[in-house]
């Protein structure tokens, strides 16, 4: 399925449009990680274990985001637009959402 931040396609024409698909991810973070994100902080540099807590959400919150395009019949997900946030003291959101369209 051809996923994309752009509103069109080279090469391609929308030939109908199917609605509105969003996908949603809320991963949690431990104890542990907060420590050592803490420790980073201070000393510099990256946290590696949120920078991979992230990208897992953000691959579940696509996944989600394709799945639903594809219950709609669409072939591709165009306009893509990712939403980052902190729920609470240590859960991370991510949210995906874009126009299931068929591309012919």
């Amino acid at each position: 399925m051809i996923m994309t931040t752009t509103s069109t396609v080279e090469g391609y024409t929308v030939t109908d449009y199917r609605g509105i698909v969003v996908g949603e991810a809320i991963m949690g973070a431990n104890v542990v990680r907060d420590f050592f994100a803490g420790i980073t902080d201070i000393i510099g540099g990256r946290s590696g274990a949120y920078e991979s807590k992230l990208q897992d959400a953000r691959d579940t919150a696509m996944a989600e985001l394709e799945h639903r395009a594809q219950a709609q019949g669409a072939n591709a997900v165009i306009g893509i637009d990712l939403d980052y946030e902190v729920v609470g003291d240590s859960m991370l959101m991510v949210s995906v959402s874009g126009t299931a369209v068929i591309l012919a």
